[in-house]
């Protein structure tokens, strides 16, 4: 039995899940770290604050992570050992749920960053006071990125 394209497929879209991850948390983090730049030399003593508000958007990479690691390991046996025609099906599944967990992946790590940012401005003018409700806040972004993984893995299930 020959797999064809299918396979190549399979792994294209868990590669983009983690692509959008990783491109999502390095704006996020860009966005928070350049606040927290500003932040900290206004007020040294918010550093721990700064530190834990620009890592939050981070975790969306290891969602996506989480998704190509599910897709090699547990998807793309089961497309290897089909035929041809039916292997580019699944592929081509696989795929479009790919690229939907990038989306969520990305956009939501890219937002929690603004979240956070604006969380970090506002850390030297309350002496790290609003530090629980800016996490909260970037909580919500978060979720996105919680729900894209979810899908994803849900949706994959169906595929084989």
């Amino acid at each position: 039995m020959e797999a064809g394209i299918g396979p190549a497929l399979a792994i294209i879209g868990g590669t983009l899940a983690l692509t959008g991850g990783l491109v999502g948390s390095s704006i996020g983090v860009g966005i928070a770290g350049s606040a927290g730049a500003a932040a900290v030399s206004e007020d040294p003593k918010q550093f721990r604050n700064v530190l834990l508000l620009a890592s939050l958007p981070m975790t969306q990479t290891f969602y996506g992570l989480i998704i190509l690691l599910y897709i090699i390991t547990q998807i793309l046996p089961g497309i290897q050992a089909l035929p041809a025609d039916e292997a580019l099906q699944k592929g081509l599944m696989v795929l479009g749920v790919g690229l939907v967990a990038a989306f969520a992946e990305g956009f939501s790590a890219a937002y929690q960053g603004i979240i956070c940012s604006s969380g970090i401005a506002f850390l030297p003018k309350t002496k790290g006071l609003n530090i629980g409700s800016s996490i909260i806040l970037a909580v919500y972004a978060e979720l996105f990125g919680i729900l894209g993984m979810v899908f994803a893995i849900l949706t994959l299930i169906l595929v084989i």
